[in-house]
């Protein structure tokens, strides 16, 4: 059975915490945005801003949190970073719920040989639950009815804090990073891999699945993924939601996971579109958050700092959609 896109998806519940920053504006469910935590985003030179973000407080545990950033592109690409961000974080929780339940039933069955969980355990049930909810959440966008993905779709990084683990789920080219502490100050940590089709294991994939990947002449340093015989779609990224039939030509959804052990010298993460990067450096993105007033600033002072590069590094009129979400791990100095 096929999915309204004119259907409620604001299918989060109110005890997730979540706040959703989309086309339609920021909403709360009622929740207020704890200290520490900020999210801002600003449409760019296009019609509707085709960027949303997510932000969930006491998610999975009282302390847990989960946020991500989510890029649309094509002409349906806001509708897909829509549905995304509301859907994905009740769908992972299920998932994780899901792989729980089947490992606690397996450890009732060898009960003999069992001496407990491992300390690992949780975390990869969150790591399956990620590379489970992926992928559904792909044909969940497949079967919205009456709207066409075949070349519109999605990035996503999203972020999961359980404790002192933090595990990152990235599909395409927005990045997170982490600030720490060191001997000469706040340094810049980069969490994930920009996934572009001029990254060498991706270009191999795409063009073994007979897609192209080159740049045009006026993009000389910015490869993309074509069809084979035709110039279309001509995607910056090579992992995305949607984008069906690039999905035969070596575009997955398969999201690359990494893992980080928070210290007491891990000060804040930062999630953000390739609006961001496309213009500021880690270093400098690292240098506004650690300049700002109060927490509850970094995320509108990253976007206000974006908008600001765009005018003077690259023509205004191409401006991208500049969305952050930021947390610090502990209060700032």
């Amino acid at each position: 059975m096929g999915v309204s896109a004119s259907a409620p998806i604001s299918v989060i519940p109110d005890g997730l915490g979540s706040v959703i920053y989309d086309q339609d504006g920021m909403k709360n469910n009622d929740q207020q945005i704890k200290p520490g935590f900020s999210i801002h985003s600003q449409r760019g030179c296009k019609p509707v801003n085709q960027d949303c973000a997510v932000l969930c407080q006491g998610y999975g545990s009282e302390d847990g949190v989960l946020c991500g950033v989510f890029d649309g592109h094509g002409k349906n690409g806001h509708l897909a970073s829509k549905i995304i961000s509301r859907r994905l974080p009740l769908l992972l929780l299920d998932k994780k719920n899901a792989v729980a339940e089947v490992n606690e039933n397996y450890s009732e069955s060898h009960s003999s040989n069992y001496s407990g969980s491992s300390p690992n355990n949780e975390l990869l049930e969150w790591e399956e639950a990620y590379m489970n909810a992926f992928p559904e959440m792909d044909e969940q966008i497949k079967m919205v009815k009456k709207v066409d993905f075949s070349f519109s779709g999605s990035t996503a990084v999203v972020a999961l804090k359980q404790g002192d683990d933090l595990l990152i789920a990235n599909l395409g080219d927005s990045r997170a990073i982490l600030g720490t502490k060191s001997e000469v100050g706040i340094t810049t940590v980069q969490l994930t891999i920009d996934l572009k089709p001029g990254t060498p294991d991706e270009a191999d994939r795409i063009r073994s699945s007979n897609g192209r990947v080159f740049a045009l002449k006026d993009e000389p340093g910015a490869p993309r993924a074509w069809l084979p015989r035709v110039y279309t779609p001509g995607i910056a990224m090579s992992r995305c939601f949607g984008d069906f039939v690039m999905k035969n030509y070596g575009i997955i959804s398969t999201p690359v996971i990494t893992y980080h052990q928070i210290t007491s010298d891990d000060v804040f993460i930062l999630l953000a579109t390739d609006g961001i990067w496309d213009v500021l450096s880690n270093e400098e993105v690292t240098s506004i958050v650690c300049g700002v007033e109060n927490e509850e600033m970094a995320a509108k002072a990253v976007v206000d700092a974006a908008v600001a590069a765009w005018k003077t590094k690259i023509a205004y009129n191409r401006c991208d959609d500049c969305t952050a979400v930021c947390y610090f791990l502990q209060k700032k100095d």
